[in-house]
């Protein structure tokens, strides 16, 4: 086991600096906003663009962990990706950033190259857990919520790519030498080809899990994007302010993924995302609330009342929707190791790129809304919607089906 928990560490490290790298926008982007003079259409989708193709190379790069194994893969990813990273500090108008952003995404594929090699050196007891650890990567938005803010106060927003691409060089190199050749790799004769592998999309359970991983995935990101210039315009507070505060939401989301693994190893994963996606939707519910002044014509006169989160009551309630996100991140994953164990990279890069998907519509589809709506809640009341979609087919085709233990019940029936 003490090569297992290696290559955990290592992996981990990896996609830490790596989520850091694809978040990079949300912070360099309020400068380059202000730069470009950008709508908030146009910022989210500046913003977005890294995870677009994040998203779709999630499904290459899972078939070929399967062939070529992680280990491989991943050096490759890390030391490709410095290159466009290294280019954003030359770029000086829109289509430029959205070019080399698009590039430079392929590092958010890491995840569907890290996920099939760390599960593949741990039982299924222990699987949920290893993944859960592994998944906690995504606190790298966090990191790049510190690091990014430091780096433009000191020395320009341009700094900060340029210091990410070296990060990745060093990654890279001390990831070749901490991890261990993928285990999956050169057994059980030639390796299947692409048409073969895709095949699993004919199992309507995959197509669920990317429903489910939409959602949390795609939610987190999307948010881990979106509130530090949430922070500057809703409370008027500096960027550094409103990234330390907007790691408040994405530091336990991404440190607590791993309690998430364990948990949905113990209570299993359909009720541990059945939960999380409840309490998911009490936070919504009450982040969506506008500032609102409300005047009440009274026998005295019009009496105004200003109602609203303020700073105080938002923050832990984005603490805590961070913390349900991250549990409904691990369950998701639970699934996909238990019911595709023998497939797991295709499986990861179908339903990662889902989630990537979300992650990449979310930010164009708020900038949109609040363009057009004016109203900056209009972000959690369109996720609290999708939430509450998610939960009405959760009920359908699993609650009534499951006790709320996550045990099948013998009793029921399932109608076809």
């Amino acid at each position: 086991m003490g090569v297992a928990y290696r290559v955990l560490f290592a992996s981990t490290f990896a996609f830490v600096v790596c989520f850091a790298v694809w978040m990079m926008f949300g912070v360099i982007g309020i400068p380059i906003r202000k730069e470009l003079g950008l709508n908030a259409t146009e910022f989210g989708l500046l913003t977005a663009t890294p995870v677009l193709t994040g998203a779709i190379l999630r499904l290459p790069l899972g078939i070929w962990t399967d062939r070529f194994g992680g280990r491989i893969v991943m050096t490759i990813l890390l030391l490709a990706a410095a290159v466009p990273v290294w280019l954003v500090g030359y770029a000086g108008q829109l289509w430029q950033f959205l070019l080399v952003g698009l590039v430079l995404g392929s590092v958010g594929a890491s995840f569907a190259v890290g996920t099939p090699y760390v599960a593949r050196f741990f039982p299924a007891s222990r699987r949920g857990f290893a993944m859960g650890v592994f998944g906690a990567g995504t606190s790298g938005a966090a990191l790049n919520l510190f690091v990014a803010p430091a780096l433009v106060s000191h020395y320009g927003w341009r700094a900060v790519p340029h210091v990410y691409a070296v990060a990745l060089l060093v990654t890279a190199a001390l990831f070749w030498l901490l991890s261990a050749p993928d285990p999956g790799v050169g057994k059980g004769g030639k390796a299947p080809g692409m048409g073969a592998q895709l095949r699993v999309l004919r199992d309507p359970r995959v197509w669920k899990y990317c429903q489910y991983y939409s959602l949390t995935f795609g939610g987190f990101t999307a948010l881990s994007l979106w509130m530090p210039q949430y922070f500057i315009g809703e409370y008027g507070v500096a960027i550094g302010t409103a990234a330390a505060l907007a790691a408040c939401f994405s530091l336990p989301a991404g440190v607590l993924r791993a309690l998430g693994g364990a948990l949905s190893d113990r209570f299993g994963a359909h009720a541990t995302t059945w939960w999380v996606l409840w309490v998911a939707s009490v936070m919504l519910f009450l982040l969506s609330y506008p500032q609102t002044q409300l005047t009440v014509h009274t026998i005295r006169g019009p009496a105004s009342f200003d109602i609203g989160l303020g700073l105080w009551l938002f923050v832990p309630l984005l603490f805590v929707l961070g913390v349900s996100l991250a549990f409904g991140m691990a369950s998701t994953f639970k699934y996909l190791g238990d019911d595709f164990a023998d497939n797991l990279g295709v499986v990861t890069g179908i339903v990662g790129l889902a989630g990537g998907l979300g992650g990449f519509l979310l930010p164009i589809i708020w900038g949109a809304l609040l363009d057009w709506l004016g109203i900056r809640s209009s972000a959690f009341m369109l996720l609290y919607g999708v939430v509450i979609v998610a939960l009405i087919l959760i009920f359908f085709t699993e609650v009534r089906q499951v006790d709320f233990h996550g045990r099948v019940d013998a009793s029921s029936k399932i109608r076809t």
